[in-house]
């Protein structure tokens, strides 16, 4: 062995230290960005007992949003108020009108069976101040008006009849309490206007009135599944509503009901605070790589999204989407950790449009045949493919093929990781194997190739225009 002179001493030490500081360096930034976080922090408690609360609804997948009140009846969408700046005496009118005779929730429930959902929500109050419910802290109600009915209490009991979860939606705005602020608002209808300019407001009593109306809602409807607040804004935030206290109320009257984001809290940290909800709900957008937490674990989420463009019923507005376009938006949430809630606006008679049903109807369709790709699946942890989507559950891998393929059809990177592909619809042969003109440059050593026919290289059309599923075993 060569004797070490000081100077290689000191060579060694000093690579020591660089290596050390550079193993250092290294770790922070990948603590940082989360990369390795599920490796290195435990899951909190909190975490643990979210997973456990949202696992239904994780598995659910698709549900329907109902968007239904007195704007139904001007139907030009569910911020009429608020666009046209209307008082609260000229909208009154829709008040004294409002009588929806044909309202009957166990066909609403059927058409959201049929369609494949698994939960509903529905408006119990919206901006306007609207109950659909018979609350005894206030007479603006349905049941004052000429329906006379309690119109949440029947949809509660015809959608739990067709075996449907069941959520209320319930605005922390409201543009009748006179309690709420007018004049310095940022949205209400009379924001600005100078007769409200030195009318005073008492704040407080107006969230007590919030507070008593949940209360309401979590104890005489029976077991509800979700409560979906809408929304915060500005200071109009978290405590502004008195939002941990209505946490721990709703938890202590449904102990597995599950919330919504909208309180103001951030659920995305690592400590979120107590009204940070069980899931995330962006709003007409999907996320570009699902939701995920500091930690880099992935946090429940639904993406609401119209059926047309409003909310609330528009009678003008004919811009519907596509059954494709909807089977491909659930699609897409699914493989990236997501539900899909999908609106519908009844009309001022109480009926669903018979546009959005035949959209639901194909959609359902769809679903009774592909179901299995959907309900109880989450990401597949893939690079997303050129052709479409990929969904998993447990050791069955679904390929969602959107793009008809030239010939043969390539899995990147999954020789040896699938076997045994078949169709989802009808659990036919998918042709699974090599290139069919052998090794090319072009083409990975990792990769393999599906085909729905014989011989290989010729192109056969995919048996679903929507999306045609293959399920495949998965290593």
């Amino acid at each position: 062995m060569a004797e070490k002179t000081p100077q290689s001493c000191v060579a060694t030490l000093r690579g020591q230290v660089a290596y050390r500081v550079i193993i250092l360096l290294l770790s922070t930034f990948f603590l940082s960005s989360g990369l390795f976080a599920q490796q290195t922090r435990p899951l909190s408690e909190a975490y643990r007992t979210r997973e456990e609360r949202t696992k239904w609804f994780r598995d659910a997948r698709f549900g329907m949003f109902i968007h239904w009140g007195l704007y139904a009846i001007p139907a030009r969408g569910e911020w009429v108020r608020n666009q046209e700046r209307l008082t609260v005496e000229a909208y009154q009118t829709y008040f004294n009108e409002f009588n929806p005779t044909k309202y009957d929730p166990r066909q609403w429930a059927r058409v959201a069976r049929q369609a494949g959902m698994k939960y509903a929500v529905m408006t119990a109050k919206h901006h306007d101040g609207f109950c659909l419910f018979d609350s005894k802290f206030t007479d603006y109600k349905a049941t004052n008006t000429p329906a006379k009915r309690d119109l949440l209490r029947e949809f509660v009991e015809a959608f739990r009849a067709e075996g449907l979860r069941v959520g209320f939606y319930y605005s922390l705005l409201d543009w009748h309490h006179p309690d709420y602020p007018h004049y310095s608002d940022s949205i209400h209808p009379m924001r600005g206007n100078p007769a409200f300019k030195d009318r005073v407001h008492n704040f407080d009593n107006y969230v007590g009135y919030l507070h008593s109306q949940v209360r309401e809602l979590l104890t005489n409807y029976g077991k509800i599944d979700i409560i979906w607040f809408d929304f915060s804004y500005g200071e109009m935030s978290g405590e502004k509503w008195r939002a941990s206290d209505l946490v721990r109320m709703a938890r202590e009257l449904q102990p597995e009901i599950i919330i919504d984001n909208r309180l103001g809290g951030k659920m995305e940290k690592r400590d979120p605070e107590i009204y940070a909800g069980d899931f995330e709900g962006p709003e007409q957008v999907i996320p570009p790589r699902g939701v995920f937490d500091e930690d880099g674990s992935r946090v429940p989420w639904e993406l609401c999204l119209t059926l047309n463009n409003q909310w609330g019923y528009a009678a003008n507005d004919s811009a519907y989407k596509s059954p494709a376009t909807v089977v491909r938006t659930l699609v897409n949430c699914v493989s990236k950790g997501g539900n899909l809630l999908l609106n519908v606006g009844p009309t001022a008679l109480g009926e669903i449009p018979d546009k959005s049903t035949e959209v639901l109807r194909e959609v359902g369709a769809w679903l009774v045949r592909n179901g299995d790709s959907i309900y109880g699946c989450g990401p597949a942890d893939l690079t997303k493919p050129q052709w479409g989507f990929y969904t998993r559950k447990g050791s069955t891998l679904f390929a969602h093929v959107l793009e008809q393929p030239i010939g043969q059809l390539c899995l990147e990177g999954m020789r040896d990781r699938v076997s045994s592909p078949r169709l989802l619809s009808d659990g036919s042969e998918v042709f699974l194997g090599d290139f069919w003109l052998g090794e090319r440059s072009f083409i990975a050593k990792t990769d393999v190739f599906v085909n729905f026919g014989k011989p290989p290289q010729h192109t056969f059309l995919l048996p679903d225009p929507f999306d045609t599923v293959v399920a495949m075993k998965a290593r």
